[in-house]
């Protein structure tokens, strides 16, 4: 399946039934009188966070969604019917954004969760509700409202409890691929990841999201390379796992660089609680190794994990750290709305 993340939508609800002039002409019956039914309320456009989704590529293929129209008044006091509402379903996490991609409309945080993004119009009077003591046969009836109709984007926020960042090439997805069962692409050129995978991690009994994203360069938020687009999906995260590979001409520079991205972003995942190792430990020698370590603590200001995750030397410990800071309710459940039938307390000792 195709990943996306992002797409346009044309929504319109329906038009609401027109009113009907009708008079009641019977045999035998002297004084009939106004008939005429209202219309029908048009149908509504409704969007529903669904469990079993993790993409938008339904939209890829449809980007037009329009409601019934309401039924029209009859005779003999007939009121149309109301027109049938369409539901659009998207994953937990989706975005909803007017046209101008700045005006938030709704934010899908829960499983369930339902918004009406246009109402149906109202369905038109018949001639029968204008009728009063002193008006006995009115020959006017109103026309149905029109429904609302707009452009609309969704957008894709993956849910999970902490994400991967780094430069390309820097072993994210090897180290996804080792901790979960997540098989994303692995190949020893850069941007071999296109597109954010999500794989759930088991440590220590406990289990949460570990997030993928497309590699950074300097820069991406002006558009270089797959740019900082992706940078949506660990929005959510809790803590970001910040990857610099040992094998660079410089640690140092290479975690500043994605650091400088991360601060021009304007989702404040610079102010994220980041956990940085230094990945490929396995092809340095040891002289370099410590090189490579010790301008990785200047530029980031900590000591770094080591770790490789072809050997799995310290893939444990960032495992053990991640947890730590994840705690005992995981971003995801609470953003799920919901508690996963499996889950087992841990008890506390």
């Amino acid at each position: 399946m195709k990943f996306l993340d992002e797409a346009k939508v044309y929504i319109r609800s329906g038009d609401g039934g027109n009113g009907c002039v009708a008079f009641r002409r019977e045999k035998f019956i002297e004084f009939g009188g106004p008939s005429g039914g209202n219309g029908g309320r048009g149908g509504e456009v409704i969007i529903e966070s669904v469990d079993g989704l993790n993409t938008l590529i339904d939209y890829r293929y449809q980007q037009h969604f329009k409601a019934q129209k309401g039924g029209n008044g009859m005779g003999k006091d007939r009121h149309g019917a109301n027109g049938k509402s369409i539901v659009l379903k998207v994953p937990v996490g989706t975005q909803v954004f007017d046209e101008d991609r700045e005006t938030l409309l709704h934010d899908f945080t829960e499983l369930g969760e339902t918004f009406v993004l246009a109402k149906g119009g109202n369905g038109g009077f018949g001639n029968a509700h204008f009728k009063s003591s002193t008006n006995r046969a009115p020959r006017n009836a109103n026309p149905g409202a029109p429904g609302e109709e707009r452009w609309i984007w969704l957008r894709l926020k993956l849910i999970a409890d902490a994400g991967l960042v780094g430069l390309p090439n820097a072993g994210k997805s090897t180290f996804l691929s080792v901790v979960s069962a997540a098989r994303p692409k692995i190949a020893d050129y850069p941007f071999t990841t296109l597109h954010p995978q999500l794989g759930v991690v088991n440590y220590g009994g406990r289990e949460f999201v570990l997030a993928d994203i497309p590699g950074l360069i300097e820069g991406a938020h002006e558009g270089a390379g797959l740019g900082d687009r992706f940078l949506g999906h660990v929005e959510r995260c809790r803590v970001l796992l910040h990857l610099v590979d040992a094998t660079s001409e410089h640690a140092g520079k290479a975690y500043k660089t994605v650091r400088t991205e991360l601060e021009a972003y304007e989702g404040q995942l610079a102010d994220k609680i980041e956990i940085v190792a230094l990945n490929k430990i396995d092809v340095v020698e040891p002289d370099e190794l410590k090189k490579q370590k010790d301008r990785l603590k200047r530029a980031a200001k900590k000591t770094p994990l080591l770790l490789s995750g072809v050997t799995g030397e310290g893939v444990q410990d960032a495992l053990r750290a991640l947890v730590e800071v994840i705690g005992e309710a995981p971003v995801s459940n609470k953003a799920k709305g919901q508690t996963e039938p499996w889950a087992v307390p841990v008890p506390q000792g």
